[in-house]
């Protein structure tokens, strides 16, 4: 099913996205994701629905969506957003506002200047604050009232024209003394506009690792042209007007501009940006590169292999934005509450006036302000942006150093696991094998010919390696050539010969000695056997020790032979071995595993596919460049186990983020409410404390870039 991806503009909070997303299924949509913070909206496209319609529907509900243009990237994005009219966004609108607030303030602190206790003038310089504020707050809040969901704007522009429409009252009718709540109104409205950019800025800095990957998406490249004499020149292009094909030529401190293949020249590359890794990458002759990744020395000609969406970089932004849009299951109450959060507020500001009137005796004056500073003071976006925040920051920690989590529900499993599987060859291991004995019982040279004409055609890594030493140009040419998982390779030739380069259960019933790595099987008859080497990953001890610390327990599961696994899990410390699996076999275990206690399972995300769905977590060690390919939940992005501590880390410690962010949401507003009721404080105050609020959150989420999680 192809997906539909738009960018809208003016989603502020979780009601906003609640709106979208109610819309967009009750227009018939499914699998709708809405991410307010970065503006992300998604869904299966539908045949019976012009992609049109369901733009303006967005726009009718009060929001903008930016129109897609080829080659357009998330930079573009950004600029788009920093680039507005006057009066358009939140900081505008706050100093616009404070300009004649101000000598309101003045006149709140006591300071008394004669020309403003005049109503008259109060008036005039509360009206364009109000006239503002009503053109956001109460425009935004009807809106959102006409679709279901009423939002905080919906509270701010009761509370200010509570207090306007009182003031008027006074000032009209003669009798202003009484009346005079002008600067209450423009208080509210700026301060709470204030609040909005504070947590519009503080929202954008939980973003700010996705936002470098995104920035690196454009950039300036080197496109090498021919004449008609076939001689080269350099034109100098931007990266994403670049196509398949081209050739480019990156020297020393230049980025990669999109994924490409090395054709000519030698380099070292930084690819931290992408994979967390800083030691540079020496990158030769048929190589590939990473766009987004920077030549630290050397000079390379390069022919571009994908460009735009079908690039490591983006379907890297796309999986984070993904997994913005994912509600864990911590987000569903406080979706709830969101949802009735209003009107609850609203009922308790009218008990609030009607009792402070009619039973504990107050003036209408002192009830009226009680009333408007819960209405004020109340903040639903708090419990909306508690989640996202947090996983915003948590997520772009993790991309920032080469840990992809597909979903969000990911980092809220990571917080119970109790026991990680390990897959050995790949994984507990480099997976670059060495060729250390072989037999043939034919030809040597006809042996080897026959072996790389099978296995070049496998994607395992002792294929790969015995491919790459005996690689020939005379191949066996097949009739037909099969992968079988467990077994290996078999192919039939043009005269109907059957071969096979298969591991010991291909060969079992042809021969007792199972200490080989690779049968070499013709017409079944065994015809030679061969032997590798594989070294144990350097980080692998470390990190089943730093789990064992955490008491988490470590089993490792494999296809390969048990004396081969219970060394590596020896000098290892391994609790457990589990060897000689099918990957159905596999899949059984992870299952029933599983089952007793969470389990997360680390493999190479190809070979092991259904263990890793299987899994409470999937863990996934992968060349970049096969990404997007993967049926993990979790893709280490350095092909090593390094990053496995971080990945853990990050998932528990984003979980609790989260819980510290939700608490102080309810608590905040448990507490703000009855405060206001009772009227311990005034309207301006609570307006300010509100606006605060939502910083607090944002300023726990971002302490995730930093916290030590590993």
């Amino acid at each position: 099913m192809e997906t539909v991806n738009l960018k809208v503009k003016g989603m502020s909070c979780t009601n906003c996205a609640l709106t979208i997303n109610k819309y967009l299924e009750k227009e018939g949509l499914k699998n709708v994701k809405v991410n307010f913070i970065g503006g992300d909206v998604s869904f299966d496209a539908d045949n019976n629905i012009p992609p049109q319609k369901i733009e303006k529907g967005i726009e009718r509900l009060g929001y903008e969506v930016i129109p897609e243009r080829e080659n357009a990237s998330d930079h573009d994005y950004i600029h788009e957003q920093t680039s507005k009219k006057f009066l358009s966004n939140n900081f505008q609108r706050f100093i616009f506002c404070l300009v004649f607030a101000a000598p309101l303030f003045l006149h709140m602190l006591g300071v008394h200047i004669h020309f403003l206790m005049n109503a008259y003038v109060q008036l005039a310089l509360t009206l364009p604050v109000f006239i503002v504020g009503m053109l956001y707050f109460g425009k935004n809040g009807i809106r959102s009232l006409l679709n279901g969901v009423p939002n905080m704007d919906v509270l701010v522009a009761l509370g200010s024209i509570a207090s306007f429409a009182y003031s008027l009252y006074g000032t009209l009718s003669g009798n202003p003394e009484q009346f005079m709540f002008y600067e209450t109104t423009a208080t509210i409205i700026t301060l709470v506009f204030m609040g909005n950019w504070l947590e519009d800025k503080s929202v954008q800095t939980t973003q700010a690792a996705l936002k470098k990957l995104a920035i690196t998406q454009k950039t300036m490249a080197n496109k090498i042209v021919y004449n008609d004499k076939h001689e080269e020149s350099i034109s100098r292009i931007e990266s994403t007007q670049l196509k398949v094909g081209d050739i480019v030529l990156i020297k020393t401190g230049e980025p990669v501009p999109m994924d490409c293949k090395i054709t000519w020249g030698e380099a070292s590359v930084n690819e931290a940006l992408l994979t967390g890794e800083s030691i540079p990458v020496e990158k030769k002759l048929n190589d590939a590169l990473i766009g987004g990744s920077s030549v630290e020395s050397g000079s390379v000609k390069a022919q571009i292999t994908a460009v735009g969406k079908d690039t490591v970089l983006s379907n890297i932004l796309k999986m984070v934005k993904d997994a913005q849009a994912e509600k864990p299951p911590v987000q569903q109450l406080a979706d709830k509450i969101s949802a009735v959060f209003v009107p609850a507020v609203i009922s308790i500001a009218v008990v609030t006036f009607l009792a402070n009137y009619f039973f504990a005796d107050k003036e209408f004056s002192a009830s009226l302000l009680r009333s408007i500073a819960v209405l004020v003071i109340a903040c639903p976006c708090a419990m909306g942006l508690a989640t996202p925040a947090a996983i915003a920051v948590g997520l772009g920690r993790a991309a920032r150093n080469g840990v992809l989590f597909k979903n969000a529900k990911s980092l809220e499993v990571f917080n119970n696991i109790q026991q990680v599987i390990f897959d050995k060859t790949g994984t507990l291991t480099t997976g670059k094998f060495t060729i250390s004995e072989y037999k043939f019982f034919v030809d040597e040279a006809q042996g080897k010919r026959i072996v790389y004409s099978l296995e070049k055609f496998s994607n395992h890594p002792i294929a790969k390696s015995i491919s790459h030493e005996w690689q020939t140009d005379n191949v066996i040419r097949w009739n037909n050539v099969d992968e079988i998982k467990g077994v290996g390779m078999k192919a039939t030739n043009l005269t109907g010969s059957t071969y096979i380069a298969g591991s010991y259960n291909a060969a079992k019933h042809l021969t007792d000695d199972a200490s080989h790595n690779v049968y070499i099987i013709r017409d079944d008859k065994l015809i030679g056997w061969i032997d590798v080497t594989d070294e144990i990953r350097t980080e692998a001890k470390d990190v089943v020790a730093m789990l064992h610390a955490k008491n988490i327990k470590t089993i490792l599961l494999s296809g390969d032979k048990k004396e081969k696994c219970d060394a590596v899990a020896k000098q290892l410390g391994i609790d457990e071995v589990i060897a000689e699996q099918t990957p159905e076999q596999k899949s059984a275990w992870v299952e029933k595993l599983n089952a007793v206690a969470p389990t997360a399972m680390v493999g190479d995300g190809i070979n092991d596919a259904p263990a890793l769905a299987k899994a409470a977590v999937g863990i996934s060690l992968s060349d970049a460049s096969h990404i997007a390919m993967q049926s993990a939940q979790v893709v280490l992005m350095n092909n090593g186990l390094k990053n496995l501590p971080l990945s853990l880390g990050l998932g528990k410690h984003t979980f609790i983020t989260i819980k510290q962010n939700l608490f102080w949401a309810f608590l905040y507003n448990v507490i703000a409410i009855p405060v206001a009721a009772f009227g311990l404080l005034t309207p301006t105050f609570g307006a300010l404390v509100m606006g605060l609020s939502d910083v607090v959150l944002a300023i726990n989420s971002v302490r995730l870039n930093w916290k030590k999680v590993a």
